[in-house]
């Protein structure tokens, strides 16, 4: 019997490498069990082509070459690069990071959304009965999804799907519904030209969860603005705070005495004529009361509310806020632009934005015992800022002893805390003894300290002035900031803390450029020909001068 040569027992072992990992693969297979056999043969397989491999190197010097070492290196740095990138990825996936880099935030919700659904108690779903799932749509949307996962969207065809659509009363396609706790509401009906709203949603969302709607009663009677759809209106005003779940009213103290008990806030909103003493009463003692009331009060007018006013430290100066510095934004010197805002809740987040106030008067702020005041909005430095005296002059100068200097206060809000007294004990005589020198005393029950701290419940009453109403009139509105001074000042006001305050409409920046018909041919020809024929010169005369 011929003997194997020994040099070749380790390439007969090689053989057997192969043969138990096909072997092992196979019983895995057709047995569909991957179990202690088929896994014990793989392994085996594994080892010794392994061994084999590293056998033959040995022998061989194959790490010791030139060309192993350099394929190693290469090999290990594929292998690294491609780790890296896995773990980039895996982090990716896992935390997720995104740069909005456009200057008004167009891609990033606002702080009250974030709020907002931060705090949903229960799931809501966003059903969008369309055909077209637009892009637009669908980042803001994930925005929303990935601030909770308690809410989530899902579209939805009206003509695959009627028994849905019939659930919620679908009428047109583009249809958008919030269904939350087995409510359901209309957000707002999407198209071509105009898509889903971040300052709908919200209000939407916030109205669907709320369970009690705020009433907002605003005084008629004294050429206030209107609430009808007419020249001075504040229609938008209106419809603003419909969306924010409030209930808007008018209120007329001629016809009842008091303010009504279920007012969350009252707004006088420019009035024109002096209000009568009863009515001036009446607010006074709704605020003794806890209540909340917003005074809008244009110069040139004397509404006769000094005593309230007085009581709160706020006297309404009689000149009129000038800015010179507005004529870049396109506005007179007597609609002053504020871009400057008080450290308050009404005011935290607009940052540098802008809003005008057409035809202001500065408002005095006088330190008042258990009374807290906070500048909402203040106009620029003098020069560019000053109180006129003489609005008769349209030469608009500065004159020292009878102008104001900037920076000058065109709102301010306030807080008064009231304290209800406690009951405590008190000796009352008894009817039978009124004729006695020395009555018996009939005290009041006793009262334990919890219940002295109980009843000592402190009432905060609040207090929004402003020395202007055109900036929340139809038109000036839903310009910059505006309406977010006007909803944020009533949300506040109504002392309801749940409510996120206003959300600021974003709108992307205008960077068109607008040339005449001579500009864009002359456009036109430098780009196709005197930009190509200078290219062309330029490698003319390089070549010429390298012949």
């Amino acid at each position: 019997m011929k003997k194997i040569p020994k040099k070749n027992f380790p390439n007969l072992l090689f053989l057997c490498g192969p043969f138990l990992l096909a072997l092992g693969l196979t019983v895995g297979v057709i047995l569909d069990k991957w179990d202690i056999l088929p896994l014990v043969f793989i392994i085996a397989g594994l080892l010794i082509c392994i061994g084999w491999v590293f056998f033959q190197a040995q022998k061989n010097q194959f790490w010791n070459q030139r060309s192993t070492v350099s394929t190693t290196n290469a090999l290990v740095a594929t292998l690294a690069v491609l780790t890296i990138l896995g773990l980039i990825n895996f982090l990716g996936t896992r935390y997720q990071l995104r740069l909005d880099l456009t200057e008004t935030q167009l891609f990033t919700l606002a702080p009250q959304s974030k709020e907002l659904l931060r705090t949903l108690p229960k799931p809501a779903k966003l059903w969008l009965f369309t055909r077209e799932q637009n892009l637009q749509d669908e980042q803001l949307l994930e925005n929303y999804r990935r601030q909770t996962p308690k809410f989530n969207f899902e579209y939805i065809d009206p003509q695959t799907r009627p028994g849905l659509a019939e659930k919620f009363g679908v009428k047109d396609f583009g249809e958008v519904y919030l269904e939350f706790d087995n409510k359901r509401q209309l957000v707002q009906t999407v198209n071509e030209y105009e898509r889903l709203s971040e300052v709908r949603l919200t209000s939407r969302l916030q109205q669907i969860t709320s369970n009690n709607t705020a009433k907002v009663y605003f005084l008629q009677g004294h050429g206030e603005l209107e609430f009808t759809d007419a020249k001075n209106a504040i229609s938008q005003a209106i419809q603003g705070l419909a969306d924010k779940n409030f209930t808007a009213l008018p209120l007329s103290l001629t016809e009842q005495t008091t303010v009504p008990e279920d007012a969350a806030v009252v707004v006088v909103a420019g009035p024109k004529r002096e209000l009568l003493a009863g009515e001036v009463t009446a607010l006074q003692d709704y605020l003794n009361r806890g209540g909340n009331l917003m005074l809008m009060v244009d110069p040139n007018t004397d509404p006769k509310i000094d005593d309230l006013l007085q009581d709160w430290g706020v006297k309404l100066d009689n000149r009129l806020a000038v800015d010179v510095s507005g004529t870049t934004l396109g506005l007179g010197p007597a609609a002053p632009a504020v871009t400057e805002y008080g450290q308050h809740p009404i005011t935290k987040d607009f940052g540098n934005g802008i809003s005008f106030y057409p035809l202001a008067r500065p408002i005095l702020i006088e330190p008042t015992p258990n009374v807290q005041s906070t500048p909402l909005l203040r106009t620029k430095s003098y020069p560019n800022s000053w109180a006129e005296s003489d609005q008769q002059n349209e030469n608009l100068e500065f004159n020292e002893g009878q102008d104001l200097k900037g920076p000058l206060t065109l709102g301010v809000a306030l807080t008064r805390t009231l304290s209800s007294p406690s009951p405590t004990s008190t000796a009352s005589p008894s009817p039978t003894s009124t004729a006695s020198p020395s009555p018996t005393p009939t005290l009041s029950p006793t009262v334990s300290p919890t219940e002295e701290n109980s009843q000592n419940q402190s009432k905060e009453s609040r207090l929004v002035v402003f020395g202007n109403s055109d900036f929340a009139r139809d038109g000036l509105f839903q310009q910059q900031l505006n309406g977010d001074v006007f909803l944020n000042s009533v949300t506040w006001l109504s002392q309801q803390d749940q409510q996120p305050l206003s959300i600021r409409p974003k709108e992307q920046t205008n960077r068109r450029i607008t040339m005449s018909t001579a500009k864009a041919n002359l456009l036109s020809i430098s780009s196709l020909l005197l930009l190509p024929f200078i290219g062309l010169a330029t490698g003319a005369i390089i070549w010429w001068k390298r012949r």
